[in-house]
């Protein structure tokens, strides 16, 4: 598999790379050994480059990945986790429900500062059983998941002294690239033009539907060499199932209008003779940024199922038919775009 530079350091990741939120039983069970062999399957299709987070699972997740790369050769993978969110031991009665199905025993405190981030690595390392860290994501910091009023005290724990740890652990060699991992574009445009970042991991943002980075973000991470991870390429689900009753985006039902937006798509994928899902996985690869699509499963059957929708390349002159704002006159109904 072809890989790409992360921002301007010396590492490089695979263009497709592993997701790891449903070993941690992302809203349903994963089996130990279900997690095993969806690992096993990601390995085998070549994919090298492995993300988690202490979140996941409430640190299952970084168990079964740090058990998983514990007899492959060190340099032959690259490994993110994430800080911000810090784990502490509950009574199995009061674990929070996270949507994570028999996570571990714990509960999670929020602290993006310094002596935090420290803590949360070397909390990460235990979890993994590794004695190395390729990239740190700060997770989740943003309006998105704090609101305004919380968002405001992270961001300035963040920029007080969080970034001081994230570039001294750079620095000293520790990790080889830092950023941030979100689900929106206003924090990483307000991070960025405060401090320099290696990388962001961004889900949901840049996708055949949602441009939300294309407008300020993308141009400013070509001006300070910040790649993107590109997550939820899917959009919850509904560039992989199209628009059928009960179909996500955003982690809610969609609405009629996307409803409507994807059924174009899917016409425009059928006239090419292929999935929806195809172009949906290649896109954000056509832009020089992107490093890698992060490819999210816990299930064998998925990650290769998935993987068989690279195999065809699709030129990037044709995801141009795909522009959200172009495919669907106001007037027109879902059925009427179907047909």
């Amino acid at each position: 598999m072809q890989t790409r530079k992360i921002g301007r350091t010396d590492l490089s990741v695979t263009e497709y790379s592993f997701g790891a939120a449903g070993l941690g039983g992302l809203y349903r069970e994963c089996t130990r050994e279900a997690a095993m062999a969806t690992l096993d399957a990601a390995w085998a299709a070549g994919i090298r480059y492995f993300d988690v987070a202490p979140y996941y699972g409430l640190g299952l997740a970084e168990r079964r990945v740090g058990d998983f790369l514990q007899d492959k050769p060190r340099d032959s993978f690259v490994l993110s986790t994430k800080v911000g969110r810090l784990l502490r031991p509950v009574p199995e009665a009061d674990v929070p429900d996270y949507s994570y199905v028999k996570p571990l025993n714990f509960d999670v405190t929020f602290d993006y500062s310094y002596d935090a981030i420290m803590r949360s690595v070397e909390f990460s390392y235990a979890r993994l059983g590794l004695n190395r860290i390729d990239i740190l994501y700060v997770h989740d910091i943003g309006v998105y998941t704090h609101g305004a009023a919380k968002n405001a005290v992270f961001l300035r724990q963040l920029m007080d002294s969080g970034l001081k740890a994230l570039e001294e652990l750079k620095s000293n060699g520790v990790i080889s690239a830092y950023g941030l991992g979100v689900n929106e574009v206003p924090v990483c445009l307000e991070v960025m033009r405060r401090a320099d970042i290696d990388c962001i991991l961004l889900a949901g943002r840049y996708t055949l539907l949602d441009r939300s980075a294309v407008a300020e973000l993308l141009p400013l991470c070509e001006k300070k060499g910040t790649s993107l991870v590109v997550g939820g390429v899917f959009n919850s689900g509904i560039l992989a199932t199209g628009p059928v009753d009960g179909a996500h985006f955003d982690y809610m039902p969609a609405s009629e209008d996307v409803r409507t937006r994807v059924a174009a798509m899917e016409k425009i994928a059928r006239d090419r003779d292929m999935p929806l899902a195809a172009p949906a996985l290649q896109f954000p690869l056509s832009n020089s940024q992107v490093a890698s699509v992060l490819l999210g499963t816990a299930k064998p059957s998925s990650l290769e199922r998935n993987m068989e929708l690279t195999r065809r390349k699709i030129a990037a002159e044709e995801f141009a038919a795909f522009e959200p704002h172009t495919l669907v006159a106001p007037e027109l109904g879902l059925e009427a775009v179907r047909a």
